[in-house]
């Protein structure tokens, strides 16, 4: 087998091993919203012990993931993959072994820790594999895959839990992470960043700052949005996370070195996927709900009728990611957005105790499609913005800002709702989630103006790469010299 043959082997396989492992990972944010009552009927515990089962793999993954990515850069990427990928399948066995609510709870802690290890390399292992002309198809089915299972969680959730038993949406990781385990150690390529060194005390100010804060917004709405607990959560992360920020700045080889941020496409790119997870995730999470506790579906019947949104992403997000390749990332990435804005804003208007599906639809299309766009070149445009030996920690604080953005958008319209409405009748239903949803049109249409600061560049020879820079040596993106900005 010649050696361009090997090549594209090798990138197939790596390819299918990330997509597979970020579907798992990516999964486990919303499949257990729709398992909760079961779960409860099953295990027992209070409402809080209940948040915790979504929470706590939220919180781990969202505080972990920047020592997931420095790890994998100091002692192998592939090596920590396979690492982080053993425990989230042993954790997902785990969990559908748990025997109580708090046994529950642990084994999603430890879930969100190998996803914390696994998620974050899966960009910097794929991009490494695929040439720079090929990379952005093969992030725009990345992408696809990922977002796919960002938004079709409540559906997988609900429908393993009614048709079969709410420990089987655990149970459904164990055969996969089974079977890439070998694979991943066989068929990926093991790298390292150059002079890779863990920064201990960037590491302890980042965890315990998004900690804080992550602890703070998903408990804000429970114990109060002024109680001590979230008070001291949100000034103590903030603060450690300013001290973050100033180490970054100061330190020979800080984790994320803060100079990074100068790169208005590292800048725009990270700024709109926090904005746009934190208006699609709330969104989600309550539109789910409204669709089986106002309209009466059952789990499996309203993840069937979100299929035109969540399916979107699988169908689009490919040729998405091959048109970001011809005109840059920047209009694909921008457009994406304003139309998932759109999307809400239409949910918005029209959803009431009685809508029917028919006047759901034209929301539903319109985001995602939108949706689509976003998730295929917005990879290509972080791994583009940095240099090869950063790209782990590129990938790393994108996910981890995407997390807490997440956390932020239940948090906030979830109050939201809470506030203006509540689940006594589907009239308090529908009254608290049209605002809540407003807020959400409104993130992702700020995250659309924050897409704009992504550079539209073109080569010297006059090709637009728009961000995703395509210059340079093979698997390498382009250098800013090689790149004249329009």
């Amino acid at each position: 087998m010649n050696e361009p043959t090997t090549r594209r082997t090798g990138a197939t396989w790596t390819l299918i091993i990330t997509s597979a492992a970020g579907f798992m990972a990516a999964l486990d944010n919303l499949v257990v919203t729709t398992a909760l009552p079961s779960i409860r009927a099953d295990l027992g515990g209070a409402l809080s012990d209940l948040q915790w089962t979504v929470n706590a793999y939220t919180l781990t993954f969202a505080v972990l993931l920047m020592l997931g990515a420095a790890l994998g850069d100091r002692f192998g990427r592939r090596r920590l993959f396979v690492v982080g990928l053993t425990v989230f399948t042993g954790a997902s066995a785990g969990a559908a072994l748990a025997p109580g609510i708090e046994a529950l709870i642990a084994a999603r802690a430890i879930q969100g820790l190998g996803a914390a290890i696994m998620m974050p390399l899966t960009l910097t292992l794929l991009t490494a594999a695929v040439p720079a002309a090929r990379r952005g198809a093969a992030l725009g089915i990345f992408s696809a895959v990922t977002g796919l299972a960002v938004a079709s969680g409540p559906l997988v959730g609900g429908s393993l839990t009614e048709h079969l038993s709410w420990q089987w949406i655990f149970w459904l990781n164990v055969p996969v992470g089974l079977v890439l385990l070998p694979l991943a150690a066989l068929r990926l390529k093991e790298s390292y960043a150059p002079n890779a060194r863990l920064d201990v005390p960037g590491t302890l100010l980042v965890s315990g700052g998004l900690f804080g804060l992550v602890h703070a917004l998903v408990n804000g709405q429970e114990d109060g949005w002024t109680s001590a607990p979230t008070l001291t959560g949100l000034l103590v992360g903030t603060a450690l996370l300013g001290g973050f920020v100033l180490h970054g700045f100061r330190h020979r080889n800080p984790m994320l070195p803060m100079r990074l941020f100068k790169n208005r496409a590292f800048l725009g790119i990270n700024l709109a996927g926090l904005l746009m997870f934190l208006g699609m995730f709330g969104s989600i999470f309550l539109l789910t709900q409204f669709m089986q506790g106002v309209l009466g579906y059952s789990p499996t019947e309203a993840g069937l009728r979100m299929l035109p949104w969540t399916g979107m992403p699988l169908l689009v997000a490919p040729f998405a990611g091959i048109l970001s390749d011809r005109i840059g990332g920047r209009p694909v990435v921008a457009a994406g957005l304003a139309l998932q804005a759109l999307g809400l804003a239409l949910f918005a208007l029209v959803i009431g105790p009685d809508v029917s599906y028919a006047a759901q639809l034209p929301a539903l299309i319109v985001g995602g499609f939108g949706m689509a766009l976003y998730f295929a070149p917005a990879a290509s445009v972080l791994m583009a913005s940095v240099r090869p030996a950063e790209q782990g920690i590129a990938s790393g604080a994108n996910n981890a800002l995407r997390e807490v953005g997440g956390a932020l958008g239940v948090a906030v319209l979830g109050a939201v709702f809470a506030a203006r409405g509540g689940y006594g009748s589907p009239t308090a239903f529908t009254d608290g989630t049209v605002p809540a949803v407003w807020i959400g049109a409104v993130a992702v249409a700020l995250a659309a103006l924050a897409a704009l600061l992504i550079p539209r560049t073109k080569q010297a020879g006059g090709v637009v790469v728009g961000g995703t820079a395509t210059a340079g040596s093979a698997g390498e993106p382009a250098r800013s010299g090689g790149l004249a900005r329009t």
